[in-house]
């Protein structure tokens, strides 16, 4: 396991420990939540674009405005 040194403002630091606290973990449980939280989201962002870029735009837009039209938006 690697140590890392992250270097905040003081009262986002202390924000962050009473979301830690509030949560009933430590602050290294929620940097790692944090952490999982974002590269769980890049890694929805790359599939998803790497999925589109195979896919057929004209087909998707005529999809989208079949849902919209459907939904009334």
């Amino acid at each position: 396991m690697a140590t890392l040194t992250v270097r905040i403002p003081d009262d986002k630091h202390e924000r962050l420990k009473a979301l830690a606290s509030h949560k009933n973990i430590s602050i290294n449980k929620l940097m790692e939540e944090l952490s999982t939280q974002a590269l769980a989201e890049f890694d929805s962002e790359v599939r998803f674009m790497a999925f589109a870029s195979t896919g057929n735009k004209d087909k998707g837009l005529k999809i989208l405005n079949k849902l919209d039209k459907h939904f009334g938006s």
